[in-house]
């Protein structure tokens, strides 16, 4: 497999993905468990964790929390667009609001969804008119998540 950092092409062989695999699935594995689970030696694992950790491809570790257990009720995906090319400054101010887990710059007719949790509609009533209140912020559509049928960005 190819991946593509800052421009670099990194290959990442079998071993890699299969190393990868066991720390999405549980970042807490030992060196020596997940030598084990890969068929590989400890020093084998430590060696390529801390190449991926080098090269931006393994940039941390944490738990996955349940967020509707913590309280945080409304799922929103709000679409922003944005005047006078202020985008990137506008999305990284979004972007250090607490209740954002996501920014993305978008095609189309937007430039940018948002993704955010809220643990009542009080906060997200404030988060959307903080929103607006942004400067070049043009307009907002804020769409309300009903049922979550998958969230996971574990993708290997």
């Amino acid at each position: 497999m190819y991946v593509q950092y800052r421009r670099r092409v990194i290959y990442l062989d079998e071993t890699d993905v299969e190393i990868l695999k066991a720390l999405t699935l549980d970042a807490r594995l030992s060196s020596r468990q997940i030598a084990k689970q890969c068929g590989v030696s400890i020093g084998t694992v430590l060696s390529r964790i801390k190449r991926m950790e080098n090269e931006g491809i393994i940039r941390g570790y944490s738990a996955l929390l349940d967020q509707e257990k913590l309280g945080y009720e409304l799922t929103v995906v709000s679409e922003i667009t944005v005047s006078k090319g202020r985008l990137l400054e506008v999305e990284n101010e979004i972007a250090r609001l607490p209740n954002v887990c996501c920014v993305y710059d978008v095609t189309g007719l937007i430039d940018a969804v948002i993704i955010a949790k809220f643990h009542n509609r009080e906060e997200l009533g404030k988060f959307t008119k903080r929103l607006l209140a942004i400067p070049f912020v043009e307009r907002t559509n804020t769409h309300v998540v009903l049922t979550s049928i998958k969230e996971d960005f574990r993708l290997i």
